[in-house]
């Protein structure tokens, strides 16, 4: 739609995602020239309302950010105090000795947190230094220059009808411009996939890899409470043959989070991650903890597992990728919310030294050797290896080979497995139907276990009815024609919502795709993983979407 007219505004920095990377840039740009004029365009309707994160914080970035964060009354309080790692059985589960495992994998000294409620906070800071946050602006379109360089987007347009056609009410949105422009959109951010596609940025990285983390907050009794009590468990209900397992974190309030990370290369297309959590839910040790509480919250959202070598090219000409947009997550130690605070910091100084020299529109080259060479490439060099371990050797022996290549690189400075590739994207990984067995999922009890919509309705997720569906089909008859004969349709088990559905008559004809975008989470799964790839996740209308109060 660029033959619409449009209003703008220009800016030195524009930052879409009101994320950790993204209120870092804003913070470290004004603390370093307050008169620079910087924006951050966030698409939920708050800053933390699309913000999901386990989270045990390793406040290294906040220390080089904001070093007064705790006089400043950040909302990090919780202090982990025991660190457990389980192996499960079906009934019972082993724990690994502490002093077994890598020093980097310590939860000591960390903090148990809401990132969404963190993000809060940094928007208050960076409000109070003069940066200009807009939520409920989704970024819908690039606008780039004459010489190909990025120089805005399109922020604020509503009003579609469902056909795509401007309505009665239709607002074009504004152009941003930007010296500029930084994409902090968290993992598989819509613009991020644009850009990295048109400038050719993951020419030279291994292919990214992505795990599905799903998340509930439950207040449980007194009693079952172990504030700063940090559990991870591997095993049951996946199993060795797939990747992901658990996390359990007790924070103030008598309150905990619980969560499965599925690893989003697994190969039975009917496995389905949702159903793999509630069933954890189900297993003695974690039951105990649970008797007797209620969910409050329910979430899901990509985590980003590639590690170093899936690192894109990060600066391009006119802007940059921060935080998870370039996949910042330390895999073994299940945190990226330090790094991407300090990719934002490294954007940001690079930036401004550029404007303080007249630059504009250029590549911030130093910027992307810092996020290799600083404390982000120090972060997740030691580790590269573990998710590749655990892929082709499961997830028992990539336990011991990462344990082996993380203690070998941390005493003695080198890894012994050199840098191993991932191989195929988790679309590619699923294999066909018939040559897996179906998998007979317990129903939901409705105390620990729950169906998918009725854990949404937990997530306060609403979008406008009438606007076009956010989730595009490149082919619509694609999913009846082949996914459905040759993969049974993973779309309808691998979505944490139920936004996916095959419909048929009465007497099971005439199957028909049903796309429920109402009841989207924003996850991006089904971008990453159907095996046809087929469907692209865009942006709805700014605010739509999950409304996460303390994730």
């Amino acid at each position: 739609m660029s033959d619409i007219e449009r209003e703008s505004m220009e800016y030195d920095v524009v930052i879409v995602g009101a994320g950790p990377a993204g209120l870092s840039a804003a913070i470290r740009l004004k603390q370093l020239d307050a008169d620079l004029n910087v924006v951050v365009l966030e698409k939920g309707s708050e800053v933390g309302a699309h913000i999901l994160s386990g989270a045990v914080l390793d406040v290294a970035g906040l220390d080089a950010l904001i070093p007064d964060w705790a006089e400043r009354g950040a909302p990090i309080k919780t202090k982990v105090t025991q660190d457990r790692f389980l192996i499960l059985g079906q009934a019972g589960g082993i724990r690994i000795p502490n002093f077994l495992m890598p020093p980097l994998m310590n939860n000591h000294g960390k903090y148990i947190v809401s990132m969404a409620n963190v993000c809060r906070w940094m928007a208050e800071q960076a409000e109070a230094l003069g940066v200009e946050i807009f939520p409920g602006m989704a970024c819908s379109e690039l606008v780039y220059g004459d010489n190909g360089e990025l120089r805005g987007v399109v922020a604020g347009e509503f009003g579609l009808g469902a056909d795509g056609t401007p309505g009665p009410a239709y607002e074009p949105g504004m152009i941003l411009y930007g010296k500029y422009v930084f994409l902090s959109e968290g993992a598989r951010g819509s613009l991020s996939k644009q850009v990295i596609a048109n400038y050719g940025l993951d020419a030279k990285s291994d292919v990214p890899k992505f795990g599905l983390g799903i998340k509930e907050i439950w207040d449980i009794k007194p009693e079952n409470h172990r504030e700063g009590q940090v559990t991870h468990t591997m095993g049951w209900p996946l199993g060795w043959k797939n990747g992901g397992g658990s996390f359990m974190y007790h924070l103030e309030n008598n309150q905990v989070y619980v969560g499965y990370i599925v690893d989003l290369n697994y190969k039975n297309p009917h496995l389905s991650p949702y159903q793999e959590f509630q069933r954890w839910k189900h297993h003695p040790m974690v039951s105990e903890v649970l008797e007797g509480g209620k969910r409050v919250a329910y979430g899901a959202r990509v985590v980003t597992k590639g590690g170093y070598q899936s690192i894109p090219q990060s600066a391009f000409a006119g802007g940059a990728l921060l935080g998870c947009s370039a996949g910042l997550v330390n895999l073994p130690r299940i945190k990226g919310n330090h790094n991407a605070m300090w990719s934002g910091i490294a954007a940001a100084q690079s930036a401004h030294q550029a404007i303080k020299a007249g630059r504009s529109g250029d590549t911030l080259t130093d910027y992307d050797a810092e996020l290799r060479n600083g404390p982000v490439g120090k972060d997740l060099k030691p580790v590269r290896n573990v998710a590749p371990l655990n892929s082709k050797f499961g997830p028992l022996g990539g336990l011991t080979l990462g344990g082996l290549d993380m203690w070998v690189a941390n005493l003695f400075k080198f890894n012994p497995f050199g840098t191993l590739k991932h191989g195929k994207t988790d679309a590619a990984s699923t294999g066909k139907a018939k040559d897996y067995a179906m998998i007979d999922y317990p129903r939901p009890d409705g105390v620990l276990s729950f169906d998918r919509l009725t854990n949404v309705s937990f997530s306060a997720t609403n979008h406008a009815e009438d606007a076009p569906c956010h989730l595009k089909l490149a082919d619509p008859d694609l999913p009846i024609a082949r996914c459905l004969p040759e993969f049974d349709e993973p779309a309808q088990r691998y979505c944490p919502a139920g936004v996916y559905e095959i419909i048929r008559d009465d007497d099971g004809s005439n199957p028909r795709f049903q796309i429920n975008a109402q009841n989207c989470v924003h996850c991006k799964t089904c971008d990453i993983k159907d095996p046809c790839q087929n469907i692209t996740w865009t942006v709805p209308q700014g605010g739509d979407g999950p409304n996460y109060p303390n994730m």
